[in-house]
């Protein structure tokens, strides 16, 4: 089943985001990888792709795991997690229906 992490970041996580961004990526690139991953990406701050210096929000990753638990200790495994770009995390159940 699919799954849903939306993360919330700190304030002022653009410096956080890029110490621990290649990292990060290459979890995500496993998961695509295995052909697991639906989507994945951040949300600007600002109503732009390229946000500068305004950094982003948070972050969205929608991906096939065996359960909520390990949905949850994947988002938990997180390297944003143990950099502290996060403040919140959610995970839950997600249900594609379209395209």
């Amino acid at each position: 089943m699919y799954y849903a992490i939306i993360s919330e970041d700190v304030e002022n996580s653009l410096p956080l985001r890029s110490s621990a961004r290649p990292a990060h990526i290459e979890r995500l690139k496993l998961l695509r990888d295995e052909g697991r991953l639906l989507v994945a990406g951040p949300h600007p701050a600002l109503d732009t792709p390229e946000p500068g210096d305004a950094g982003f929000t948070g972050s969205l990753v929608v991906a096939e795991f065996d359960s909520l638990a390990s949905a949850q200790a994947w988002a938990d495994a997180d390297p944003y997690v143990d950099a502290g770009v996060y403040q919140k995390v959610i995970v839950k159940p997600f249900k594609a229906v379209l395209p």
